[in-house]
């Protein structure tokens, strides 16, 4: 039986301290800040991942970390949605973006995985790619480096002076979308 009130909202990221603060953690960092919403602690669960338990927006919701690889997160993301029985409707999922100015947060349902390799993993394990994404701007890379390193560096200093009020933002991003829907979400955070 498919749970229609319920939403999974789970946060991309490489499991580890040596990760922590990479651009490509963002999806843990605001994952980190709805917990502290919620007045959780992530809890290891059989699917590979961190969750917690507990309401976001007036509604009830499963928060996730894979402890899997970036490019393995398709597995623990299916094995979530199958244990919760979540419709892929109310399956959320909080990415950084390189083609998105750093510190913006866009909303969509659905669409490619553009080079995004915890978004083709997760695609691929689901057979559908229609869910739910809260993108986290981290910009392109300055000069010639390659895409794959610069995501997994940390954010620079001036990135991290508004670090943590960009990570709230888009923690209220999630929460909008639970609440009010996607159209209404877009049209509230790409506005700005």
């Amino acid at each position: 039986m498919v749970s229609a009130d319920l939403w999974l909202v789970v946060g991309l990221g490489n499991p580890g301290p040596s990760y922590a603060g990479n651009r490509h953690n963002v999806g843990f960092m605001v994952l980190d800040a709805l917990a502290a919403r919620v007045g959780g602690k992530f809890k290891a669960h059989r699917s590979r991942a961190e969750v917690i338990e507990g309401r976001l927006a007036g509604t009830r919701v499963i928060l996730a970390k894979p402890r899997s690889y970036m490019n393995e997160s398709g597995g623990p993301v299916k094995g979530l949605r199958d244990f919760y029985k979540v419709p892929v409707e109310r399956l959320v999922v909080v990415h950084d973006e390189l083609d998105i100015p750093y510190g913006a947060v866009r909303l969509k349902q659905g669409g490619g995985d553009n080079g995004h390799n915890g978004l083709r993993s997760i695609t691929k394990s689901l057979a559908d790619k229609d869910y739910l994404r809260v993108r986290f701007g981290v910009g392109r890379p300055p000069g010639r480096m390659d895409p794959a390193a610069f995501v997994l560096k940390d954010f620079s200093g001036t990135e991290r002076k508004d670090l943590d009020l960009d990570v709230d933002r888009a923690a209220d991003a999630v929460e909008a979308l639970m609440a009010q829907g996607l159209a209404a979400a877009q049209n509230t955070f790409h506005a700005s």
